[in-house]
């Protein structure tokens, strides 16, 4: 890259995305990514403070890509026990997908995970939030009976993490997930129905 071009912090996190799939999470530095850009560290740090920094950045990247099909699943009519099979079944499909497409980059986000706690805790709080607005939907419509929405969010989220949490990866090839799934979806169902 010209040392008179503009760096853009899309350039900078995308860079970073590379330098983690190829050499690992260790070598998400900023450091690394300008050697990768062919920069000087200090171009990358006028948009990044510091190596944490730039892991979070990168891994909110990641994290953001995934929610727009549930954003959109959570913005449609129709009845809420539908919607809500529907978004839990899409947040399966996209972790499973990113697991099974780019295994490697995978890991290593589960790695960069670990050490993002505000990064993580905002994506699970913005997930609780999405359960719960179709909860209360389904509240007011009648097909759930009346729960405090937020908590009830919070408890679909746990009760289905071993289908989609990232922690879960390795038991997510079992043959006999699919009918686990279906035995802790009716369970919730069960337990939601007025």
């Amino acid at each position: 890259m010209p040392p008179d071009t503009p760096l853009a912090l899309d350039k900078i996190l995308a860079t970073a995305e590379d330098v983690i799939r190829r050499f690992g999470p260790a070598k998400a530095t900023v450091v690394d990514v300008a050697r990768a850009l062919g920069v000087s560290h200090t171009a990358v740090h006028k948009h990044v403070g510091s190596k944490a920094e730039l892991r979070d950045m990168v891994l909110g990247r990641w994290l953001e890509s995934t929610m727009p099909p549930l954003r959109a699943i959570v913005a449609e009519r129709g009845p809420a026990p539908k919607r809500l099979r529907r978004l839990i079944d899409a947040l399966i499909a996209v972790k499973r997908r990113r697991s099974a497409d780019d295994p490697e980059l995978f890991t290593a986000y589960r790695t960069l995970a670990a050490d993002a706690k505000s990064v993580i805790a905002a994506h699970v709080e913005e997930m609780i939030g999405l359960v719960a607005k179709i909860i209360a939907s389904g509240v007011e419509e009648g097909t759930f009976r009346t729960v405090d929405p937020m908590a009830m969010g919070r408890a679909v989220l746990v009760a289905t993490s071993r289908f989609h949490h990232p922690a879960h990866a390795a038991e997510w090839g079992d043959p006999a997930i699919g009918a686990a799934y279906e035995d802790v979806w009716q369970l919730l169902m069960d337990g939601l129905r007025p």
